[in-house]
């Protein structure tokens, strides 16, 4: 009787390798007032099959309901892909998650309640782009390469591309993006507004959760009341945005009134402490 694929040994061996390398595609840890995910499957250049989607889920419940963590990091293990989007060779393991609330994976049809940040390094493709094109800032290495290329295999975009784009970048630049399915380099995402910060290899966790401990350092409320008008008010009339944006008021005035005293009280003159 012929041996079998699944019988033989080498079979068997890259079959428990791979059981082994998925059984923590996705971490989760505490750094400072961070919390960073990192996705790890580099087997797979990172790429989301079902198991991990829901595993980024569950990643993003916990970072929600942590209180001490303020901001999401985001990022992929091993520097050479950020995300390969979805794993076309593990394709039957989302058919139960495309109608998904929370998004095929993970969380993309979901809003977080407080930062966000991509730490990108090498390849951020199709649904890889779209996990970061959730996120509120990205930080990508020199070396980094972005894009939709599942143009060419007809795979859609369904985990907020479509969308999330357009707000970004504009509807012309999204566009190129979207219909030609061409990758870019880090220095033109930066031109066109896709990525926020372009750093040396191998500084991007670094550098986005230096920028997450200074995004923690600043009166919370007032900023969280600030972030979530600017994301809900984006597509509403003016006269709504700005209903929209004085609604927190009442709710966040004492904040401001205690920040408005320490500078009258000689803090941060000449823009000192600015930026995070």
């Amino acid at each position: 009787m012929a041996e079998s694929e699944q019988d033989r040994p080498d079979a068997q061996a890259a079959g428990s390798a791979d059981a082994e390398a998925d059984a923590e595609a996705v971490r989760y840890e505490r750094r400072g007032a961070a919390a960073l995910i990192t996705i790890d499957r580099q087997h797979r250049r990172n790429a989301v099959d079902g198991p991990t989607a829901a595993a980024l889920h569950e990643a993003f419940l916990r970072f929600e309901a942590d209180d001490e963590a303020r901001v999401l990091v985001l990022t992929g293990a091993g520097g050479v892909s950020f995300c390969a989007g979805a794993d076309l060779k593990a394709t039957e393991t989302f058919v139960a998650r495309l109608m998904n609330a929370e998004g095929p994976m993970g969380f993309t049809r979901l809003t977080a309640s407080k930062p966000t940040i991509a730490a990108i390094s090498g390849f951020c493709l199709a649904g890889g782009l779209e996990l970061a094109l959730w996120c509120d800032l990205r930080i990508a290495t020199e070396d980094s390469t972005l894009g939709y290329p599942e143009r060419r295999w007809g795979v859609p975009l369904i985990d907020g591309g479509t969308q999330r784009l357009p707000r970004i970048v504009g509807l012309g630049r999204a566009l190129d993006l979207i219909l030609t399915g061409r990758m870019v380099a880090a220095e033109e995402a930066l031109s066109m507004g896709l990525v926020n910060e372009v750093v040396p290899a191998s500084t991007h966790i670094d550098r986005a959760l230096s920028l997450a401990e200074g995004l923690a350092r600043f009166p919370q409320r007032t900023m969280l009341a600030d972030r979530r008008a600017a994301i809900e008010g984006f597509g509403l009339t003016l006269a709504e945005g700005l209903a929209l944006e004085a609604a927190a008021g009442p709710e966040v005035f004492e904040d401001g009134a205690r920040g408005a005293a320490r500078f009258a009280a000689g803090e941060g003159r000449g823009g000192a402490g600015a930026g995070a």
